[in-house]
């Protein structure tokens, strides 16, 4: 048996171990709030030299991007660099890896942010991986309890990926979190389950060895193509997702985020469909466009303040194209900064984001983020929005914080104001109703506090959470009490 997480998380940095070869997977996915965290610190104070802002991140990055000057600054970062020590050696290692999750919800959440929680009323997993030289795959079958998308099987989390020079080539159902939000990202997040797709990405995102090119830095470029979902008005629509990250400063992370909806019975899938939408001619006026894109820019810039850290941070997300810039925009904006208080760490943000478009330079569009006049079950992918949890014509600020002990437990807490469909119309048509949409129905005001709880227990991880609402929140899929509770357990074997 391995303990999920070690008992205490020393301050002492074991000495980094060069791996012979690229490892093909797993990567360090989106959800672990301390993995993020220490990421992220690391990267401010200048011992990262690799985006923080495309998630999954590659094992392989965090053995070649932790310099070896993090040694000389223990007090600041010696328990983050130990933690991300931990979790290479439990999930980076060759050969085979087991986990068993059990969990469960009162109610399936409408809030979803950075943080992984169960999504169903109840939910079992096994996961079982193995890792070569330079092969990975990993199998997840998994039941959900009443799910509110109506898929009682599922296979979330597996894939089959391989390594061909320094790229990672792929086929699975892998969680994405493209942008520095800790709440939302405006093009891709968490809050929908993840889409079957084939996927590339690169290995190690070292900057380039050519003088001509080195300026760009540490970059990244990944490409997934995925089909949606068949209960849509256009069923089994296509969905090309692509990124390109660089870090051409110490600090400075920028990317460029594209996705494309082209496709689906009864409309043109072809490369010539598809390549017109990826060049931006698809903002027709006779309804002979081939699809629906979208686009966004994203800046984070991290630097350290004394031996913490801080961060400011934006991204603009635009549905049409004009002058090869996103138009009608949505835009996120946000800080975060890193304290150290009651022999802990802690990272705070705040973030604000507005997805009526247009609403903070111009004259607001409602209606029309997320949207097509085609597409019109929108940018959800079973019943969730794939980008921000409160959808599109929202107005939302939130507060958070997150406590991590020594002992290796961690405590979270989230604060959110929330204008929700601003203009009181229903952009989504859902064509099949046992499907439950988390799409806000009619305008609405709501405060949304949420808190959680994680620590070792019977040789595995406990994860509580609880969110509480000023009021019931009114979705098309129902509505929500405003209390709910969940709870996970994680073993790994």
């Amino acid at each position: 048996m391995k303990s999920l997480r070690n008992r205490r998380l020393t301050v002492f940095v074991p000495a980094l171990i060069a791996s012979s070869a690229l490892n093909a997977a797993p990567w360090l996915e989106p959800g672990d709030l301390r993995a993020r965290h220490a990421v992220q610190k690391l990267a401010d104070r200048g011992h990262y030299e690799r985006g923080v802002t495309t998630w999954p991140i590659m094992w392989n990055d965090i053995d070649s991007g932790i310099t070896t000057g993090v040694s000389s600054d223990l007090p600041a970062t010696g328990s983050q660099n130990a933690y991300l020590r931990f979790e290479r050696t439990e999930q980076g290692r060759s050969g085979f890896r087991s986990e068993i999750m059990v969990g469960g919800t009162s109610e399936p959440g409408f809030v979803r942010g950075f943080q992984q929680k169960p999504r169903e009323e109840g939910e079992l997993a096994l996961t079982v991986q193995w890792q070569g030289e330079y092969l990975a795959m990993g199998l997840s079958p998994q039941y959900a309890a009443n799910p509110s998308d109506d898929k009682d099987f599922r296979a979330d989390g597996s894939y089959v990926a391989g390594v061909i020079g320094n790229w990672v080539v792929g086929v699975g159902a892998i969680d994405r979190w493209w942008g520095p939000g800790w709440q939302s990202s405006l093009l891709l997040s968490t809050n929908a389950r993840p889409m079957p797709a084939v996927f590339v990405n690169r290995a190690d995102t070292a900057a380039p060895e050519h003088p001509w090119l080195s300026w760009i830095g540490p970059w990244n470029l990944t490409v997934f193509a995925g089909q949606m979902e068949k209960e849509r008005v256009v069923p089994e629509t296509r969905l090309v997702g692509m990124r390109l990250a660089l870090r051409p400063i110490t600090g400075l992370d920028i990317g460029f985020s594209r996705a494309i909806i082209f496709g689906g019975e009864g409309f043109s899938q072809s490369f010539s469909t598809f390549w017109d939408a990826f060049i931006g001619d698809d903002n027709s006026i006779d309804g002979s466009d081939p699809g629906n894109q979208l686009g966004a820019i994203d800046i984070r810039y991290g630097f350290p303040v004394g031996v913490q850290t801080m961060s400011l941070y934006m991204e603009m997300m635009g549905e049409d194209e004009a002058g090869y810039m996103p138009s009608r925009k949505s835009w996120l904006f946000g800080s975060d900064w890193t304290t150290q208080f009651l022999d802990a760490d802690q990272q705070w943000f705040v973030e604000y984001a507005n997805t009526l478009a247009d609403d903070l330079i111009g004259d607001s569009i409602p209606n029309y983020a997320y949207s097509h006049y085609r597409y019109r079950t929108g940018y959800q992918y079973l019943g969730r929005n794939m980008a921000p949890t409160f959808d599109g014509d929202s107005e939302t600020l939130t507060v958070g914080l997150f406590h991590f002990m020594n002992n290796g437990s961690d405590l979270s807490f989230s604060l959110s104001h929330a204008n929700l469909n601003k203009d009181g119309g229903n952009r989504v048509v859902q064509p099949d109703n046992k499907i439950a949409y988390f799409v806000p129905d009619g305008a609405q005001k709501a405060v949304i506090a949420s808190a959680g709880y994680g620590t070792e227990f019977m040789n595995g991880w406990l994860s509580l959470n609880v969110q509480a609402t000023d009021k019931k929140i009114r979705l098309l899929g129902g509505e929500q009490d405003q209390w709910s509770a969940a709870a996970s357990w994680t073993y790994r074997f």
